[in-house]
């Protein structure tokens, strides 16, 4: 017989979200228990650097000016109504509030920035809003990846303070209804392998998606992970709470990933990706440039185009003026989550991985040589398709312009002197999003619109709010959503849990029966 405990609210995962609502929860009376399937909080925001929120106190500190009206109709132009307004705008009216919020536990933030900067003539569609709150790590360094880490310990810190009972490597397993419809408990296994059984008025899943299982990738999605796709695969993340809210009659939407570009085990090569993200020369595997390299820049659009390229893969190359030019005088596009000295520490790493950064079959993921025809060679680029495609190029940028795609004449750089540097660019994503359908407070519906009463879901799982791509001009949205969805999920849960007992639900002790 599974061993039994009893609280108001059980959150199932301690990442981004499940950290959200256990706080809000718990700040509003509730008795909350989260469980987590790892050996510590946190999730795969331990990845990132900030979130996103418009009317945030250091906004206004820095005289951004930016609404959650305008925040509002931006995303939902971006998106074309494809999405559920409401839930978008609960989500920005809320976010500036959790700046301060988190700043009230703790958190401190080096700076209100972009992701990019688009170039003039795009700017009216492509430009980057100043939304990202990008966290400073407490060791007082320069934030990069794993910034948010710090973030996510005062988060911790605060549920204990707030009595939160974490339950660690204790994942939840299944949901359960009473007899009138409504959750009344939550399944798990602790780590010695017992079967647990948390009686409860509310539960919140909070356990961010499948990007680690590669059989729900490939069924959902239809990339193969580790040949056309290299997403971040944090483990733990296998779909449990999708299939576990979907086990108790919870609702369907489309599944997204929010697809970018990198190269395989990018956080272990690192000098070498940051090089290649320049407008220098990208084509296909036919050699055939496929986008305006000025664009690069943002990272869903590459990834999109490369999603429809043959065999799902495309090719960075520059040459060694190109290569002499950033050394001397910085990246042409720079960006704020690789090394500002990106250039001085390539050579060591890129000679280190010359010889050994391949896939499974011995085939490289980067190349150098003399010419152009050794260097397709290698890549596996058709020989004749880009000497014909580079010459035409050539001859554009000795003209100063881009007849193809109109490229930034800035950018028009000739590829022509060896040695030549190469790599082979592939989808990457952050994670999965959607799969379950709720409502504006998060709670989750059926197929046919009804709520399920008692059960709410957060986080990636239910970020619905991307259409078909995510918004990479609305930087730090996905860690936006899913702290907000949190907060929102928490307070009503709580709510929920309180009316519960002035119906008469709770003994004469205070405790639930």
């Amino acid at each position: 017989m599974a061993k039994q405990f009893e609280t108001d609210v059980v959150v199932v995962a301690a990442g981004l979200s499940g950290l959200a609502a256990a706080i809000s929860a718990a700040e509003n009376g509730a008795r909350v228990i989260c469980l987590e399937k790892a050996s510590n909080t946190g999730g795969a925001a331990n990845m990132g650097m900030g979130p996103c929120a418009c009317n945030s106190p250091l906004q206004r500190a820095n005289m951004i000016n930016l609404t959650s009206g305008e925040l509002f109709r931006r995303h939902m132009f971006y998106t074309h109504y494809q999405v559920d307004a409401k839930l978008v705008k609960a989500y920005y009216d809320k976010s500036g509030d959790t700046i301060q919020w988190l700043m009230d536990m703790g958190v401190q933030f080096h700076h209100v920035g972009r992701a990019f900067g688009g170039e003039e003539r795009t700017r009216g569609y492509s430009e980057g809003l100043f939304t990202w709150h990008v966290v400073q790590p407490e060791d007082g360094s320069m934030p990069g990846p794993r910034a948010a880490t710090t973030m996510t310990k005062r988060m911790t810190e605060k549920a204990q303070e707030l009595g939160v009972e974490f339950m660690l490597e204790t994942p939840g397993t299944g949901l359960v209804k009473d007899d009138e419809g409504k959750i009344c408990a939550v399944k798990a296994v602790d780590k010695n392998g017992e079967e647990i059984e948390i009686s409860c008025k509310a539960a919140i899943v909070a356990t961010g998606g499948f990007g680690h299982n590669t059989k729900m990738i490939k069924e959902y999605m239809g990339f193969e992970w580790g040949k056309d796709l290299f997403s971040f695969a944090i483990p733990g993340m296998d779909g449990d709470g999708f299939n576990m809210v979907h086990e108790v009659g919870g609702g369907h939407t489309p599944v997204t990933m929010e697809l970018m570009y990198q190269l395989p085990d990018n956080m272990n090569h690192f000098y070498v990706e940051g090089a290649f993200r320049q407008p220098c020369y990208w084509c296909n595997r036919l050699g055939e440039r496929f986008m305006p390299e000025d664009e690069i820049y943002n990272t869903t659009f590459v990834g999109n185009a490369i999603n429809h390229l043959p065999g799902k893969v495309g090719y960075a190359i520059f040459d060694a003026n190109m290569l002499k030019h950033w050394k001397k005088n910085g990246p042409d596009i720079v960006s704020h989550v690789h090394p500002a000295d990106l250039y001085e520490g390539f050579e060591a790493q890129w000679n280190a991985d010359l010889e050994t950064y391949k896939d499974d079959e011995g085939n490289p993921y980067i190349a150098q040589a003399d010419t152009l025809e050794e260097l397709a060679e290698k890549l596996g680029i058709d020989v004749e398709g880009l000497m014909a495609s580079v010459e035409e190029y050539n001859a554009m940028c000795a003209e100063g312009y881009d007849s193809l795609f109109e490229k930034d004449r800035t950018y028009m750089v000739p590829l022509e002197q060896g040695p030549f540097y190469g790599c082979k660019q592939f989808c990457g994503a952050y994670g999965t999003l959607g799969g379950v359908l709720v409502n504006h407070r998060l709670e989750v519906m059926t197929d046919d619109y009804e709520k399920i009463p008692g059960l709410y879901c957060v986080g990636t799982d239910a970020c619905t709010i991307y259409g078909d791509s995510y918004n990479y001009c609305i930087s730090g949205n996905t860690m936006g959503f899913c702290l907000n969805s949190g907060r929102i999920a928490g307070e009503n849960a709580a709510a929920l849990a309180f009316e519960s007992a002035d119906a008469g639900d709770w003994d004469d002790d205070g405790d639930w029966d």
